[in-house]
Parts: structure tokens; sequence; C-alpha cells
């Protein structure tokens, strides 16, 4: 352990000397405070926060990352380059201890600069209300949609495969399906039917009430806020584009035959008009939360309406509550980027071992960027034909898999939100990213780099 050390260090003494490294490290000082207080948004206190959030986190994350790639291969290539090897390799150390060292120096100065930028994005964040002119109300938008971190509960997902079946047998029986569906598989017309029950489930007619059941509804603070985000559709547009909605959030089982009320919460009820097709959110305290968990949203399609309202499959309810902290969010983030540059570590390493400098900074930048787009392509391909669709599932749909989704597990997208990251989930991205993926890459290291030729006798 004492050589793999004495490399640590010495590979980041040859990191700081690099003019690379200092240049990224120059610009995330100078960038950061200066995006703190220059970033606007949407000009509200809490579009503020989030806009330098966002490209406060991503700047780090980029530059760090590119940063990582660079040092990584740099630091096993210039020592082949210049002959720095050969000194080495005939002192009593092993070729494992020495990329074991330099992976582990560089994950040492990723962690170093990771926590400085990091604290600096952290304490612009808490500094920026107390250098902005904002009102009351904009202060308490950011400490109840910001400075949190909210669990979300969606409706679960309604089994229709029965209702889909029945349906599909009777147009199949009156000879409607190449009417309604004309040039469509069985596949895809099941796909179109299923979506439109479940739609069909999720529509409120003139007079008729949806309720939504959750359960293990656990907020951090029972005296604090829970809020409903939702989204209208309409079968009829009104004039002005905005429809009424009565609203009954709480324990709706006391109001069931036979029930016992003393043993339920109160209930809270609004009555409301919002724009259709766009995002609102209605605040309830979490009281309303019954003793075990469950929560009842009711939603009434009143007669003034004179429309059907819908709220549409993918986003159109969940429910938001206070689960952990502003501060317990921002740490796992933090963590999850530095999931990504452990892996980013391991993978200049593997190309440091056989490949020259500017082929392996060119191959890791090509896995690096296809990581960042990867769950666009996946989910991209299901768009396409079936005949496309088929020559990727046969070609290189194992291989794009295989790569991390830096896109899907991007931090800035849980803290922009104010949506809880949990520490199941970031365990997940760490047995996934580090203990599978960086461990393959890091086993190949060694092997290739082990059996690789550093000299060749010439007589």
């Amino acid at each position: 352990m004492r050589r793999i050390w004495a490399v640590a260090t010495n590979t980041i003494r040859q990191a700081l000397r690099m003019k690379v490294a200092a240049i990224f490290i120059v610009l995330l000082l100078v960038l950061l405070p200066v995006m703190g207080f220059t970033a606007t948004g949407d000009g509200t206190l809490k579009g503020r926060l989030q806009t330098f959030v966002s490209y406060g986190l991503s700047l780090t994350s980029m530059l760090l990352s590119l940063l990582t790639i660079i040092v990584s291969i740099y630091a096993i290539t210039s020592d082949l380059e210049h002959r720095q090897i050969y000194t080495v390799v005939t002192k009593p150390i092993r070729r494992y201890q020495i990329v074991l060292g330099k992976i582990l120096g560089v994950v040492m100065l990723d962690v170093a600069l990771l926590v400085l930028f990091a604290g600096i994005v952290y304490s612009v964040t808490s500094l920026i209300p107390q250098f902005m002119k904002a009102s009351d109300q904009e202060r308490q938008a950011a400490r109840n949609e910001f400075y949190t971190a909210r669990a979300s509960l969606v409706p679960p997902v309604l089994d229709v495969q029965k209702d889909v079946e029945a349906l599909y047998t009777r147009l199949l029986r009156n000879d409607q399906l190449d009417l309604i569906y004309p040039n469509m598989t069985r596949d895809e017309i099941f796909k179109q039917l299923t979506n439109r029950l479940r739609l069909e489930k999720r529509a409120a007619t003139v007079g008729q009430m949806l309720v939504w059941e959750f359960h293990n509804v656990r907020p951090l603070d029972p005296n604090q806020s829970l809020f409903v985000r939702f989204k209208y559709d309409v079968s009829v547009t009104p004039p002005d584009e905005q429809v009424y909605g009565d609203w009954h959030i709480g324990d709706q089982r006391q109001f069931l035959p036979g029930a016992r009320v003393q043993h339920y919460t109160r209930t809270v009820r609004q009555t409301r008009k919002d724009a259709v097709r766009k995002f609102h959110e209605l605040e309830a305290p979490a009281s309303v939360v019954a003793k075990d968990g469950y929560l009842a949203v009711g939603f009434f399609n009143p007669p003034l309406n004179e429309t059907v309202v819908l709220f549409p499959l993918e986003d159109g309810l969940e429910v938001l509550y206070k689960a952990d902290t502003f501060t317990g969010n921002f740490l796992r983030a933090v963590l999850l980027i530095l999931c990504r540059l452990v892996f980013l570590a391991c993978l200049g390493a593997l190309a440091a071992s056989f490949l020259s400098f500017p082929v392996a900074i060119l191959f890791c930048l090509v896995i690096f960027f296809t990581g960042s787009t990867s769950g666009f392509i996946v989910d991209s391909f299901g768009y396409m034909s079936e005949t496309t669709n088929r020559i990727y599932t046969y070609t290189i749909q194992g291989i794009i898999q295989l790569l991390p989704q830096f896109d899907k597990y991007s931090p800035t997208t849980y803290l922009v939100s104010a949506r809880l990251m949990t520490w199941g989930f970031l365990g997940k991205v760490a047995l996934i990213m580090v203990i599978v993926q960086a461990s393959l890459l890091l086993a190949f290291a060694l092997i290739i780099f082990s059996f690789r030729e550093l000299a060749k006798v010439v007589v």
C-alpha cells in the first residue's frame, strides 16, 4: 500500500503542474461566483437559483470529467513516452501497483476539486437570496420548491389488459381494425388501445369525480406543506382556455359507509380555475396525510366547465412532499458526480494501457459523449421503423446499453426540480457505474498493462 500511495501522491503533483489542469481550475474559480450573481432565469428568485445550480453543477461536472480523462491518460502515457517508466519498473514495485497508484491519485485529485467547487456552488446558492431583492412570496416559493428535497408519488399504472383484449376482439369481429388502425401491427394496435383505455380512466366527464389513492406517504415534517402538481387537458377548449376544478385532498376513507371518522384526518377542499395544458401546483398541509401513510386526491369536474377534463398519462398528476433537506440532496448529487469521475478515471487508465496519448484521448471522448447521450439514443430507436429497430437490436444495442447513461443520472435533474434523490438510487448508480463497470475497466487495464512490452532488446 505504501508503494501505491507514493505513486498516487506523485500523480497528484504531476497533474497540478499541467497547464490544462490550472486552466480548468481557474475557469471554475472565476466562472462559478460570476454565474451565481449574474444568472437571471425567469426573473424570480426560484428561477435564478435553478439556473445557477443547473449551469454551475453542469459546468463543474463537465470540466472535471474532461480533466479526469486527460490526467488519467497523461499520467500513464507520459511515463512511457518520456522513458520514465524504465526507472520505475526497476524498483521493487509491480506494474499493477503503478496503475492502481495512478488511478488513486486521479481520484484523490477529483475528490479535492469536487469538494472545493461543490462548496462554492452550495455557498453561492445559500447567499443569493441575501443579495437579491425578492418579495416574501418569492422567498416562500424558493423554500417550498427549491431549498428542499421532495419525494414524488404518481398514480399507479392501471392494468387494462383484459379490457384491451376484449376491445380488440370486438373490433376484429366487426371488421373495424383496418378502418381505425390501418397499416398497423397487432402489437402497435394493442399499444394504442392500452393508452386509450388508460386515458379514459383518467378523464372526468361533467359532474364526475376522480380519486387517486396513495400509500406509504411519509412527510418529513407534518407541519409543512405538500403539493399536488397537475396538468389539465380537455376535449373541447374553452374560450378563455381555463377550466374549473374542485379538489379534495386528505383521507377520503372517512366518507365511506360505516367509516369511523375519529380515526381519520381532516380533508382540504380547494376550488380554483387554471389554464389548460400548463403545469400548476396546489398546496395543502402535510397533516392531511393519515397516520398510516394514506392520502387521497380527488378532482370533481363541475358543470361550469361543459367539457371533459383529462389528466395526461405521463405527467398529468403527482404528489410532492418534503422528504429530506436541500443539503442532503445536494450531497447525494455531488456523490453522483464522483461516481462518474471514478468511471472516467478507470476508462482513461484502460485507454492509456494500450493506446498513445492522442488516440486514447479521442477514444475516451467518444465514450464520454456517447454516454452523455446514450439515453436519448436508446429511446430514439423506439420511434424508428421496424426494420431499423431490428438492425439496431442485433448490432449496437448491446454496446450502447453497456455504456453508462450519464444523461439519465444527471444530478441537476433532481436539484433544479427539488426532487428527492434517495440513497437507494445513489447506491444503484454506484453499484452499476463503479463496482461493476469501473471495476471491469480497471481489471482490463491491469491485465493489459501487466503484459505490455515496455522495451525491446536490440542486438
